[in-house]
């Protein structure tokens, strides 16, 4: 039931994660997110028998689950690493993780291959854990886990506080706390191979539960972090779209007064608020343009503009502040003498 828990878990920050894929240049959250979901699920018990059967009853969907492991656990250390820290450094560390990587899964295989295990087992290291093969095959894949959720736990906690978005700072706090329970969860599969090899299986049995609540508790705290940025993202997004399409309505009769002797150059669309999220603020930013390229030319149709409409075109400059700074439009100076000034 724990695998299937994580597993569901792991696929709905995937779900979260998806409709943003356009947007993102790093899609490596994502990649993580897929791959780690996939080891868990091969590991489901169901899907792990019919699996290992096909190939031939030896537990090797055991290694190609664990091999989706590691690299998931990688990618998702390098996205966050990215997030937290955009220097150099983070890609020249990427680049000795990605050799660290190839390192772990040839030792994954050859540790694998000296395992003796003659059938399909969904309890993999406790039927054969009591083996030096095995125990270095599980100490190897969580070593490696272990090291990179330390190293990735600290850059959150070190850098949460120069995060410009609260969210961002939230999320960067439970993914930090979701890697100190993986931490724990590793400490507690090493326990368990000690044990196991010493033929200790009652105290074994017992340290099992300190895993499985570490397991449920990381990936929880692992995918709210994770989730919780593009979500917040999508709601602001979704808020900035209402907000620019109120302003659109309000500024449209004075877009209309302004620019009506000048049809060559308004827009093509009306002024309506439909479509895509970001529509509403291009419409509401080329509205905005217009009217001051119209007072502009002729600074005398400002003598159209009302208390209200001047209320208006500040609001709107304000709600476009960071796009206007960027266009090379020279933003105008409205008075509440219904005089513009360049």
């Amino acid at each position: 039931m724990i695998q299937e828990i994580a597993a569901a878990v792991i696929w709905c920050l995937a779900l979260c994660l998806l409709p943003d894929l356009k947007r993102r240049k790093d899609k490596s959250i994502l990649a993580a997110a897929l791959t780690i979901a996939t080891a868990l699920t091969l590991n489901v018990d169901s899907i792990y028998i019919a699996g290992d059967h096909v190939l031939g009853n030896r537990n090797l969907l055991d290694l190609i689950a664990n091999i989706f492991m590691v690299v998931g656990i990688y990618f998702l250390s390098c996205a966050i690493l990215r997030a937290a820290d955009v220097s150099e450094t983070v890609d020249i560390h990427g680049r000795a993780g990605l050799t660290v990587l190839g390192i772990v899964v040839v030792a994954l295989i050859v540790s694998f291959s000296l395992v003796d295990a003659p059938r399909t087992s969904t309890a993999f290291m406790r039927d054969f854990g009591s083996q030096w093969p095995a125990a270095v095959y599980s100490s190897v894949q969580f070593l490696y886990i272990g090291v990179v959720v330390a190293i990735t736990g600290l850059t959150c906690f070190r850098f949460r506080g120069e995060m410009a978005r609260p969210y961002f700072r939230i999320a960067f706090e439970f993914i930090g706390l979701g890697c100190a329970l993986a931490v724990v969860l590793v400490l507690a599969v090493l326990g368990m191979d000690v044990l196991h090899l010493m033929g200790d299986l009652a105290a074994m049995t017992r340290l099992s539960y300190v895993y499985d609540v570490a397991l449920m508790g990381a990936m929880v705290l692992l995918c709210v972090g994770l989730a919780l940025p593009p979500v917040a993202r999508r709601l602001e997004r979704r808020s900035d779209a209402r907000a620019a399409a109120v302003l659109v309505e309000r500024l449209s009769g004075v877009w209309d007064r302004l620019t009506s002797e000048r049809s060559e150059i308004r827009l093509d669309l009306p002024p309506t608020a439909t479509g895509r999220h970001d529509a509403p603020k291009r419409r509401l930013h080329r509205m905005l343009v217009e009217i001051q390229d119209a007072l502009f030319v002729d600074p005398h149709l400002a003598q159209l503009l009302s208390e209200n409409d001047l209320d208006v075109l500040r609001e709107t400059e304000q709600h476009l502040g960071t796009r206007l700074a960027a266009s090379r439009v020279r933003p105008l100076r409205l008075s509440r003498k219904g005089e513009t000034t360049p």
